[in-house]
């Protein structure tokens, strides 16, 4: 293992050098030269067959959950709170923009712009499962401890629950119909609008009075941060990018039905937000994409990967309790004037507490 570190730790010093080596204007137009080319990637390479059919599916599936797990990362990571039933505000995004381009859309005589009109479905999807959210939150953030988590949990339940009832929209057969308008160059927008929104609110007077609650809520409270309001737009601004990623996760199908959405889903989001690490965009990121890609690798397992996936987590939460980036995050992401205190906050959490272990265990063999 401390090979391993010493490897990491040599390549990562040799890399800021290389990079501080970099003209200032090269570095300035690195992240938006990757952005651009990433785009056009995202469809030339799927038109050129660069990307085979199941890859693209894949990587789809892979920025579908980065946005769930952005978004739950919010409440759950940032803010401090604990819900469990994201997947139901999925759901309602998912069905509000299937009715949108399958029935709303074409009656109004606009079936062959449904394609140009896919973004504003998605939106409005977005707003509805946010709106749910809002209601949720007003009664949820009354009270404090573990009230949100039976009150989303209960959430989820009733929106699976109404869904299989309400014949109209299929109940428990599902709905269909759908036109395939998500592609890998949607979702990669999304992604991106995902990750640039939720990294400004984050370091906002917002975000700063949602890392307060996680850190002491009586104190917050007591320097002026409206603890209750920056829980309600915190809690809001997640359902609704969790039924952005709802609609994207219908049109790539062109079927849903409530099962899709159950407390499982909301298990598989949970998991992928403590896998990568809670408080980190890069974590999120990073436990979305390990998480999707390990389970179709282990797909010729078949009901076994679902057993191996799991025990791979657990040993995770042994080893490396904080996940894979918990409380740290890409320097890239870290607005420049805040890199400094950030680094010192990492320093404490991690670095310090090493060295502490390090000097009072008289077995260390680093020693």
């Amino acid at each position: 293992m401390s090979k391993v570190k010493s490897l990491i730790s040599a390549f990562k010093e040799r890399w800021d050098a290389f990079y501080s080596s970099w003209p200032e204007p090269v570095k300035k137009a690195t992240v938006p030269g990757l952005l651009v080319f990433f785009f056009l990637a995202s469809i030339f390479f799927p038109k050129l067959g660069i990307i085979n059919l199941y890859w693209q599916q894949v990587l789809i599936y892979v920025g579908i959950n980065i946005i769930l797990t952005l978004s739950l990362n919010l409440v759950n990571g940032y803010m401090g709170e604990f819900s469990v039933g994201h997947a139901g505000f999925m759901a309602v995004g998912a069905y509000v923009s299937s009715i949108l381009t399958v029935w709303v859309f074409p009656k109004l005589g606009l079936s062959q712009y449904i394609p140009y009109l896919f973004p504003l479905a998605l939106i409005i999807g977005g707003l509805t499962a946010g709106l749910t959210g809002l209601i949720i939150a007003f009664p949820s953030f009354r009270t404090r401890g573990d009230y949100l988590a039976i009150v989303t949990l209960s959430w989820n339940m009733i929106v699976k629950s109404v869904l299989e009832n309400i014949e109209a929209i299929g109940g428990p057969r599902g709905f269909m119909g759908m036109p395939k308008l998500t592609s890998l160059a949607w979702v990669y927008v999304w992604v991106i609008i995902t990750i640039w929104l939720i990294r400004n609110l984050v370091y906002s007077n917002y975000g700063r009075g949602a890392l307060s609650i996680r850190e002491d809520e009586i104190a917050a409270s007591l320097v002026s941060v409206d603890t209750r309001t920056v829980k309600i737009v915190t809690f809001v601004i997640a359902s609704f990018f969790a039924g952005i990623a709802g609609g994207l996760f219908a049109h790539v199908l062109v079927f849903i039905n409530p099962r899709a959405f159950s407390i499982l889903k909301s298990t598989d989001i949970l998991v992928m937000v403590y896998l990568g690490g809670i408080g980190s965009i890069g974590g999120s990121i990073l436990g979305a994409t390990v998480y999707t890609v390990l389970l179709e690798l282990l797909r010729p397992l078949q009901v076994w990967r679902w057993v191996i996936g799991p025990l791979l987590l657990v040993f995770l939460m042994i080893f490396r309790p904080h996940g894979i980036m918990g409380m740290r995050e890409w320097k890239f992401l870290v607005p420049p004037e805040e890199r400094a205190e950030s680094w010192r906050k990492e320093r404490e959490l991690f670095v310090l507490p090493k060295l502490a272990s390090a000097k009072t265990n008289p077995l260390n063999p680093e020693k």
